[in-house]
């Protein structure tokens, strides 16, 4: 009689099928989601928290807490995955994320909520570079992009629809009886439960521990490196630039950061940051992109919302719904150019060509006015998303496939990092930017309508009304929820100021955006890795390598592009001689099932 034997799952070595990978894709996608949500979900349900809670002056806070802490966590978690392993920190990292949901949910003051949300911002700050890293464990980079394409337009769906789901939300009265914004924070209890359960049960990854030091002090110096300068970049516009408060932040932040990088160098590659990743030339400049691509995103993300409510006269759930052009740039450019990744091998054309599109979509904006057709509005968002998805997965898959497959947590980090740090300051400078220029050009219009007979007359028909708008004027721009009740001729000079002025602010990011299009244009051309970053990792083990540099991102990228060069020269130089003379390459067991 023969015994039946179950086949075994295939170990995190093998390859997966595609249903296999989608399963996990599911539960990673599930976390990232969750994370990069509660980036923006929180933004237009602050003034009814502030209200509930008694301390709309400490509104800021809510949200500083939460960005300091997920873009401190990142390359913590990426450091400590590539030594004890993703699946475990990845499962830490969202029950940290839920645990400080449900703390936000109970909070009964603004300062508590802000610290929970700190608390909270850790879990978020791995989910998003360990989703990342793992794909990576388990995809090989060429195939990698198309699936890489699917997280990152979630990542910018979510980014996205957080104000909207967050204005839904806080206008509810109660929910369940339970106050409506509290449910912003309590949704995400199950969905994250669901993603725990699917990670424990399908994700199998083989990890070898690797002895190393641990770097807590470039954990710590990190911290007082960037916490200073994030607090003034939030804070700065109400402190003052050029306040005391301000300038002991600048020289606090200045030393850490040196202190850091001097850390950084006396651990080698035991570092949080190892330095010889910033020797590949790929590594270092898609890092600045991606820096360059996070303020701009973000930092439009910020203004656009607030012309849309303020000068269009948007509902913020509205508003947000309006941003669904962006939102479909994003995702066809970032599934599009996964798939052709994949079927070509080639990624450095999506970037150069998305900056470009980036900077034209920026310039574009730069012409909407207070009158401007939403349809035109619509366009313009569409070409500034589709440049954004063109960046955002080939600046990851690129940093990723210039290092070593150990460093594969360390890269997918500083991915989430940079482009945290950037929309931090994105988000700071240009909001500064715009109610800085704001109140100048809307004194400034309403100067030149008092020579508008039409301006004239609706102030003569409803003296009550410019008194209100008068009073309103000389308050700030706290509060606009005034201009709803004004007859248009005494509303429209100050839409025409505050377009004015955000139009500033898309002129600067055009201008900011131009530096991406002359890094991307500088990016190397690495030939992705034919095998996942576990079979690199298992061959290495297995296979003694020559040469101290042979584990090196600089050894890596040098090998790699020998093989470029080779496939540029010999038009019959095919994928199969790229794949035995890749200093990485494992034997396949074929190739994954398209998409």
């Amino acid at each position: 009689m023969t015994a039946t034997v179950a086949p075994p799952a295939p170990s995190s070595t093998e390859e997966l099928s595609h249903r296999q990978i989608l399963t996990i894709l599911s539960g990673l996608v599930m976390g990232m989601f969750l994370a990069a949500l509660d980036q923006t979900i929180v933004s237009t349900a602050i003034k009814t928290i502030g209200n509930d809670l008694n301390g709309l002056s400490a509104q800021a806070w809510v949200t500083t807490a939460f960005l300091i802490t997920s873009c401190m966590a990142a390359p913590i978690f990426g450091k400590l995955s590539d030594i004890y392993g993703r699946k475990r920190l990845f499962m830490l990292a969202i029950v940290i994320f839920v645990a400080g949901s449900a703390m936000c949910g109970i909070a009964t003051s603004m300062y508590e909520l802000a610290g929970f949300r700190a608390f909270q911002g850790i879990g978020a700050g791995g989910i998003m570079p360990l989703a990342l890293a793992v794909i990576g464990d388990i995809i090989p980079p060429r195939e990698r992009a198309r699936y890489q394409g699917y997280m990152m337009a979630v990542f910018a769906s979510a980014s996205v629809l957080g104000p909207v789901l967050g204005g839904l939300l806080s206008g509810a009265h109660d929910v369940l009886g339970i106050a409506g914004w509290r449910w912003i924070f309590y949704i995400n209890v199950p969905l994250a439960a669901v993603a725990l359960l699917v990670i424990a049960k399908v994700l199998k990854l083989d990890h070898v521990r690797r002895e190393r030091r641990i770097d807590w002090w470039g954990s710590v110096l990190l911290a007082v490196g960037l916490v200073p300068l994030l607090v003034v970049a939030e804070q700065g516009q109400s402190w003052g630039w050029s306040s005391v408060g301000a300038f002991t932040c600048y020289v606090v932040g200045a030393v850490g950061l040196v202190w850091f990088v001097w850390s950084q160098h006396k651990m080698g590659d035991d570092a949080l940051l190892p330095l010889r990743l910033f020797r590949s030339p790929t590594f270092s400049v898609a890092s600045a992109q991606a820096t360059i691509i996070g303020m701009a995103m973000f930092g439009g993300l910020a203004v656009l919302p607030l012309y849309l409510q303020i000068v269009k006269g948007a509902s913020p759930t509205k508003s947000g719904l309006l941003l669904l052009p962006l939102v479909a740039g994003m995702m066809s450019a970032s599934l599009g150019s996964g798939r052709l990744i994949a079927r070509t091998g080639r990624y450095k054309i999506f970037p150069v060509i998305g900056s470009v599109l980036m900077v034209i979509g920026m310039a574009l904006l730069v012409t909407l006015h207070a009158d401007t057709a939403l349809w035109q509005t619509d366009i313009y968002m569409l070409v500034f998303g589709a440049g954004l998805g063109l960046n955002m997965q080939s600046l990851v898959l690129a940093m990723q496939n210039s290092v070593p497959p150990q460093d594969m947590g360390v890269a997918s980090a500083a991915s989430s990092f940079f482009r945290s740090v950037g929309g931090t300051l994105g988000t700071a400078i240009f909001l500064s930017i715009l109610f800085s220029l704001a109140g100048t050009n809307i004194s400034h219009q309403y100067v030149k309508a008092t020579t508008d007979p039409g301006y004239l007359a609706a102030a003569k028909a409803n003296p009550g009304q410019l008194t209100t708008l008068h009073h309103h004027l000389g308050s700030g721009l706290d509060d606009t929820s005034f201009l709803g009740g004004l007859p248009k001729p005494l509303s429209h000079p100050f839409f025409v100021g505050f377009s004015n002025a955000a139009d500033v602010v898309f002129l600067v990011t055009a201008i900011l955006l131009l530096a991406a299009v002359v890094l991307s244009s500088r990016l190397k051309e690495v030939p992705l890795r034919l095998v996942s970053g576990n079979q690199a990792r298992a061959e290495a083990e297995t296979t003694p390598r020559s040469g101290a540099g042979a584990n090196t991102a600089v050894g890596t990228e040098e090998l790699n592009l020998s093989v470029n060069e080779a496939m540029d020269a010999d038009p019959t130089y095919d994928e199969a001689t790229a794949q035995s003379n890749d200093a990485t390459a494992a034997p396949r067991a074929g190739t994954l099932p398209p998409i």
